[in-house]
């Protein structure tokens, strides 16, 4: 019995799985996962099937799985044909086509250039060209990468910048100022979490592919390390951003009513409420996904139950913002004022995209109302750190001053360099 395997052979099945791979705007890996795993159970099928049943006798093809279809033993100078390969995505509207090959004079199958197997598989084959829909598709969602990739570079280096000004001037050092920074850190590290994943992604994806050990290492558990780690830092984030928000209403409400309090002692209750409440909700939630989701990168929502596990706690922190803020604002000093306007306005953008969307997920939604979510919710999400880093800091009427006295005392220490200019 001869098994044609081979780089050459692999070329129809990575064929098919990249096809697969960016025929598919969202979700593209976890259908390429669930054709290799189909593949894998058809090979096994043929391998048994071949290694169960008898030879014929005299001169015949040897029975072979190519990788791409199982084929039974051939008589000489016939042509053989099996139905198409049932793992292949699109197998339901082909199920009645065939995969052909030529069994030669000589008793061995056709191939082409020597050493690659001849087989005629265009009745597999209908789907796998890209219509005009699905191209447009492909190119709207690069669009959006690109968008939410310069959004959260943007945002990123706003933020960097409004945490060293924070910690540079020592005149801004206050509890309010604190919480901003803290809210600036957890924006800075869903940027950077969103951006490792991706790099994750493309590296993972972007591989070359030669031996069948390639794809078990491709599709294993341990590769996607990585990008789940990178997706759990992200979700952490975003709980992060909603409860340092959180804090930022608490304390607000706490400085309209005029409350007296340490806010020393606060501020300690502060960091375990902003960086401690999303480790209660992300454990759980990253307990269910190893046990029961354990595959790609912890990214799909096959069971919804898992999901809400990270997003009631979202809607709780944004209900109990809105109620912490629905205090009675006349009467109260201009930076009580101030400070109220920045954290009203905020909040709205931050948030009601999360609440309008938070029961339409990517695999609840399709068709414009999908393109719809996912332009505002990539669009809101990478400029957001942008926004709180100019509205709580470059926009902030004590940080300009603060800035425009050490610029003074810069011009002051450096006359050569002003005289220059």
């Amino acid at each position: 019995m001869r098994d044609a395997l081979g780089a050459g052979s692999l070329r129809s099945l990575v064929q098919v799985a990249w096809m697969c791979l960016f025929s598919v705007p969202h979700g593209g890996a976890k259908v390429l996962e669930k054709t290799f795993e189909e593949w894998l159970r058809y090979r096994d099928e043929c391998l048994r099937r071949m290694a169960s049943e008898p030879y014929p006798a005299g001169l015949f093809c040897n029975r072979t799985f190519d990788m791409y279809a199982c084929w039974p033993d051939g008589s000489p100078g016939t042509a053989v044909n099996v139905s198409c390969p049932f793992y292949l995505p699109w197998f339901e509207k082909v199920k009645h086509g065939l995969v052909s090959r030529r069994c030669g004079t000589d008793g061995q199958w056709v191939t082409v250039n020597g050493s690659q197997p001849w087989r005629d598989y265009s009745q597999c084959e209908d789907e796998l060209e890209v219509t005009a829909e699905e191209e447009g598709a492909r190119r709207l969602m690069v669009s959006f990468k690109v968008l939410y990739t310069v959004g959260y570079s943007l945002s990123l280096l706003t933020l960097i910048s409004a945490l060293l000004v924070l910690t540079v001037c020592r005149n801004l050092r206050c509890t309010r100022n604190y919480i901003h920074a803290n809210l600036f850190a957890s924006f800075g590290l869903r940027a950077t979490s969103v951006m490792v994943k991706d790099a994750l992604l493309e590296r993972r994806w972007g591989v070359q592919l030669a031996e069948v050990a390639d794809w078990e290492a491709l599709l294993s558990h341990e590769a996607a390390l990585g990008c789940r780690a990178a997706q759990v830092l992200m979700q952490y984030c975003i709980l992060a951003n909603h409860y340092w928000f959180l804090v930022e209403a608490v304390y607000l409400y706490k400085l309209l009513i005029g409350a007296v309090f340490s806010e020393k002692n606060y501020y300690r209750l502060y960091l375990y409420l902003g960086w401690g409440t999303p480790v209660v909700f992300v454990v759980p939630w990253m307990a269910a996904k190893y046990l029961k989701e354990n595959a790609e990168c912890w990214a799909l929502n096959e069971n919804m139950a898992y999901w809400w596990i990270i997003r009631i706690p979202i809607l709780l922190a944004s209900l109990v913002i809105l109620a912490k803020l629905r205090a009675n604002q006349k009467g109260y000093a201009d930076y009580k004022l101030r400070l109220a306007k920045a954290t009203l306005t905020l909040i709205p953008l931050f948030g009601i995209h999360e609440v309008v969307f938070i029961f339409a997920t990517d695999e609840q939604t399709t068709g414009i109302l999908r393109y719809i979510k996912v332009f505002f919710t990539l669009f809101l999400n990478s400029f957001q750190g942008f926004l709180v880093a100019v509205l709580y800091c470059f926009a902030n009427k004590e940080v300009k001053s603060e800035m425009k006295k050490k610029w003074q005392l810069w011009k002051l220490d450096h006359p050569v360099l002003c005289c220059a200019q």
